[in-house]
């Protein structure tokens, strides 16, 4: 009886050259070697660009994602390593199903993460169905995440290089979409590994920049493009203290948010004051010291669980949470209420906790990330 063939690297039982894999390609160095780490060990690779918004803005802005430079860049990456490649127009449903949110939420006293957004509705949605519709075995990213195969199978782990770790902004990855993924450069210990696999393949991209910006926020700009998506959206009010007194005027609620202290223009007080509070409807912003940005206690929902079994399986358990992208994992205790709703209690208060934001699961013995949710204010 001939010997099953060998496991390949990215976790089929067949040659490489008999695994198709669509690497969804940004442009950047990161995807790029992906593509071309694939390319040379010889899977059939598939390179896709997603062109998300108009070429013309999209030019104008250096490091963004998915701009016209960058399509040039992953097309000149795919004819470098020998693969197809193609660009797909997505530009009507990045807006409808990112931007448009982005503005409404900022409209409404939130602060959203598109990024997120984007990974769930867009690029591990659609693109992902695209992959399979070109009969794909899988779909390999460039982001800084580990997948590792458990008892029950497939599961989301943090990057090796904590500096680079991206699980924040991927806790929406369903079980059905981990099962198909695969992330090459989730075990990289540096983003110097990554640059120097990318001289090696001889990548015109070896020495790009990072991408710092949400990519289609201009120099990190959000009233500019909110105003744009919605015009006359934003409307005049009041800075007021906790009590209500009205301590100066401001443009728009979207020129702030939740934990500022910079830009408020109301100087001159003793104290230090932070945005504690949008009043969307009365359109105010409230201002208090910064004891009053502390949080214990963080409505959720929208939760995708992934940590196996049922979310409400259990009343309550012990987890480590995020509750921005730059903090490291905190202690807390989940309390789930419905299979897409919790109560996260921090045991160490928070500060700046803020609406539209994630809040993102953690295993206290791994690096396994279980899942997340969106917060909300709650009743």
């Amino acid at each position: 009886m001939p010997l099953e063939s060998p496991i390949n690297s990215l976790g089929f039982a067949k040659a490489p050259a008999d695994t198709r894999v669509v690497v969804a390609m940004s442009g950047g160095v990161d995807s790029s070697v992906v593509a071309a780490k694939l390319a040379e060990e010889g899977y059939d690779v598939v390179g896709v660009t997603l062109q998300l918004y108009d070429h013309g803005a999209a030019l104008a802005k250096k490091g963004a994602c998915c701009a016209g430079r960058d399509i040039h860049d992953a097309r000149r990456v795919a004819e470098e390593m020998g693969f197809p490649h193609y660009v797909l127009d997505y530009e009507n449903t990045f807006r409808e199903a990112v931007m448009d949110e982005f503005a409404d939420s900022y409209l409404g006293g939130a602060t959203p993460v598109p990024c997120i957004r984007c990974n769930e509705r867009v690029k591990f949605k659609d693109l992902l169905q695209t992959a399979r519709d070109l009969d794909a075995d899988c779909m390999a990213t460039g982001h800084y995440i580990q997948r590792k195969m458990g008892v029950q199978g497939a599961e989301l782990h943090s990057a090796a290089d904590a500096a680079k770790d991206q699980s924040y902004f991927l806790f929406s990855t369903t079980q059905d979409q981990l099962d198909y993924l695969r992330f090459p450069l989730g075990h990289h210990k540096s983003k110097d590994e990554t640059r120097a696999l990318a001289a090696k393949y001889g990548l015109s991209v070896a020495d790009k920049p990072d991408s710092q910006d949400i990519c289609f926020v201009p120099n990190g700009d959000y009233a500019a493009v909110i105003e744009k998506l919605r015009p006359g959206a934003a409307s005049p009010g009041t800075i007021v203290d906790i009590n209500g007194q009205v301590l100066g005027q401001h443009n728009g609620v979207i020129h702030y948010t939740v934990g500022q202290r910079r830009g408020l223009g109301i100087g001159g007080l003793a104290d230090p004051l932070y945005v504690v509070r949008l009043d969307v409807d009365k359109k105010q912003v409230i201002v208090g010291p910064k004891d009053m940005l502390a949080t214990r206690r963080v409505p959720l929902r929208e939760i995708n669980w992934i940590g196996g079994g049922k979310l409400t399986d259990i009343a309550e358990r012990q987890i480590a949470v995020r509750v921005r992208s730059t903090r490291p994992p905190t202690d807390a205790i989940l309390r789930p209420i419905s299979d897409t709703e919790a109560e996260v209690e921090l045991l160490v208060a928070e500060q700046g906790v803020s609406p539209g934001q994630a809040c993102v699961f953690y295993d206290t013995d791994s690096t396994r990330v279980l899942g997340g949710g969106w917060i909300w204010r709650g009743q």
